[in-house]
């Protein structure tokens, strides 16, 4: 079970030592850079956000930590180590990047069972985590009927498999409604309280700032702001900091724009 959250405003405690670096890393696609020259640092006992405009470069950077895309030039470490050098990469580090990445005709239990197998992580641990999200009352229904909301639920537990120390999550809260939406506020803060290292990647700038220990906004594969959440929110101005600040960031880093309609 997870803890309660603390008070908006405060840190989750974190150590000193990071969980995953980032140093330099690029990649191209062509001649568009996903990735420019990225450097940054997600530490264990906190929760770091990567935000920015869709095309910002966040889902490319999570697919190089994962191992799914290899970058042009710069380094990843996890834990100290290279992914490919552990025996044991669930018990490092767990990943969920694309709620869909299931077979629709297997139940939320199979699924996990499947994963725990494929991962070396005992069977029984699917029970665990299913226990977690809350779909253990769905357990024995296959996937292809859930909503995306409980697809959502399904990939965190996915995530979780093994106990990871490490767990990096591209936008969980898509899909979620309100209860859920509180749920994995409750979960994310709960996991950095027990000291683990979490690397999000979201749009829910309303959640970023009650749950944030660190921002990182990228836009046009470029790291724009670093800094905790405090050094962040006082860029901002107005009633919605957060979204002031990231707006102002942001601006040159869009290819669309539209202009409000009045009445």
């Amino acid at each position: 079970m997870t803890k309660t959250p603390p008070p908006a405003g405060a840190e989750p405690e974190a150590r000193s030592e990071p969980s995953i670096v980032v140093d330099r890393l690029t990649k191209h696609f062509g001649k568009k850079a996903a990735a420019d020259d990225v450097s940054f640092v997600a530490a264990p006992g906190a929760i770091t956000y990567l935000l920015g405009p869709n095309g910002a470069g966040k889902t490319t950077v999570m697919r190089m930590i994962a191992g799914f895309t290899r970058p042009d030039r710069g380094t990843i470490s996890i834990n100290g180590g290279r992914l490919g050098d552990f025996r044991d990469v669930r018990r490092e580090i767990g990943f969920s990047l694309n709620p869909f990445a299931n077979n629709p005709k297997h139940t939320a239990l199979r699924h996990l069972r499947w994963q725990a197998r494929l991962a070396g992580v005992p069977v029984a641990d699917a029970d665990r985590v299913l226990d977690l999200v809350g779909l253990t009352g769905v357990a024995t229904r296959q996937v292809g009927g859930f909503s995306f909301g409980m697809l959502q639920r399904l990939g965190i537990a996915t995530a979780l498999l093994g106990d990871p120390h490490t767990i990096v999550l591209d936008e969980p809260a898509n899909g979620l409604d309100v209860e859920g939406t509180l749920w994995l506020r409750d979960t994310l803060t709960g996991l950095a309280n027990a000291g683990k290292c979490l690397l999000v990647a979201s749009h829910n700038l309303a959640e970023v700032e009650i749950t944030a220990s660190r921002i990182i906004i990228m836009g046009r594969g470029k790291v724009l702001a670093d800094d905790d959440r405090h050094t962040i929110l006082a860029r901002g101005s107005g009633p919605r900091l957060l979204e002031s600040a990231y707006l102002d960031l942001t601006k040159t880093s869009v290819d669309y724009s539209g202009s409000s309609v009045t009445r």
